[in-house]
Protein backbone atom coordinates (compact mmCIF):
# COMPACT_ATOMS: atom_id res chain seq x y z
CA UNK A 1 0.00 0.00 0.00
CA UNK A 2 1.14 3.45 -0.48
CA UNK A 3 1.97 5.93 2.03
CA UNK A 4 1.84 9.40 1.92
CA UNK A 5 3.88 11.99 3.69
CA UNK A 6 1.70 13.81 7.33
CA UNK A 7 2.24 16.69 5.14
CA UNK A 8 4.48 18.38 8.38
CA UNK A 9 6.98 21.09 7.52
CA UNK A 10 9.95 20.98 9.27
CA UNK A 11 11.55 24.21 7.84
CA UNK A 12 10.65 27.03 9.88
CA UNK A 13 11.72 29.30 6.91
CA UNK A 14 7.77 28.60 5.17
CA UNK A 15 4.42 30.36 6.46
CA UNK A 16 1.88 28.51 7.58
CA UNK A 17 -0.81 27.61 4.74
CA UNK A 18 -3.85 28.83 5.12
CA UNK A 19 -5.49 26.51 2.36
CA UNK A 20 -8.58 24.94 3.50
CA UNK A 21 -7.82 21.28 4.86
CA UNK A 22 -9.73 18.31 3.59
CA UNK A 23 -10.11 15.33 5.94
CA UNK A 24 -9.49 12.40 3.54
CA UNK A 25 -10.79 9.43 6.73
CA UNK A 26 -12.72 9.88 9.10
CA UNK A 27 -13.51 7.74 12.66
CA UNK A 28 -16.74 8.19 14.65
CA UNK A 29 -17.56 6.62 17.90
CA UNK A 30 -21.19 6.70 19.11
CA UNK A 31 -23.07 5.68 21.82
CA UNK A 32 -26.59 4.57 22.42
CA UNK A 33 -27.12 4.03 25.68
CA UNK A 34 -24.59 0.54 25.95
CA UNK A 35 -24.59 0.05 22.64
CA UNK A 36 -20.75 1.49 21.31
CA UNK A 37 -21.18 1.39 17.08
CA UNK A 38 -17.81 2.22 15.64
CA UNK A 39 -17.92 3.69 11.63
CA UNK A 40 -14.98 4.75 9.41
CA UNK A 41 -15.43 6.37 6.17
CA UNK A 42 -13.08 7.53 3.08
CA UNK A 43 -12.75 10.84 1.27
CA UNK A 44 -14.33 9.65 -2.18
CA UNK A 45 -12.01 11.12 -4.30
CA UNK A 46 -9.58 9.01 -2.45
CA UNK A 47 -11.72 6.07 -2.47
CA UNK A 48 -11.65 6.45 -6.24
CA UNK A 49 -7.42 6.90 -6.61
CA UNK A 50 -7.10 3.69 -4.95
CA UNK A 51 -6.23 0.08 -6.61
CA UNK A 52 -8.92 -2.62 -5.50
CA UNK A 53 -6.11 -4.23 -3.33
CA UNK A 54 -5.42 -1.11 -1.60
CA UNK A 55 -8.74 -0.34 -0.67
CA UNK A 56 -9.47 -3.79 0.62
CA UNK A 57 -5.97 -3.82 2.84
CA UNK A 58 -7.06 -0.04 3.65
CA UNK A 59 -11.12 -1.57 4.87
CA UNK A 60 -9.05 -4.60 7.17
CA UNK A 61 -6.88 -1.90 8.82
CA UNK A 62 -9.73 0.20 9.34
CA UNK A 63 -12.30 -2.74 10.49
CA UNK A 64 -9.33 -3.58 13.02
CA UNK A 65 -9.23 0.22 14.10
CA UNK A 66 -12.91 0.55 14.78
CA UNK A 67 -12.96 -2.46 16.41
CA UNK A 68 -9.88 -1.73 18.82
CA UNK A 69 -11.22 2.35 19.02
CA UNK A 70 -15.16 1.14 20.04
CA UNK A 71 -13.64 -1.74 22.25
CA UNK A 72 -11.67 0.83 24.62
CA UNK A 73 -14.19 3.83 24.31
CA UNK A 74 -17.00 1.01 25.65
CA UNK A 75 -14.67 0.42 28.37
CA UNK A 76 -14.51 3.81 29.43
CA UNK A 77 -17.89 4.46 29.48
CA UNK A 78 -18.15 1.30 31.57
CA UNK A 79 -16.00 2.25 34.17
CA UNK A 80 -16.91 6.16 34.26
CA UNK A 81 -20.89 4.35 34.95
CA UNK A 82 -19.28 2.28 37.90
CA UNK A 83 -17.76 5.29 39.30
CA UNK A 84 -21.08 7.05 39.04
CA UNK A 85 -23.38 4.63 40.64
CA UNK A 86 -20.62 3.44 43.10
CA UNK A 87 -20.87 7.16 44.64
CA UNK A 88 -23.91 7.66 45.77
Amino acid sequence: MAQGSSGAETSSSKAPTTSPETEILHVVIKRDGKLVNANWGLHPNLKEELKPEELQELTEIMGKVTNIVGKRFAQILTQAEEDVSGTA
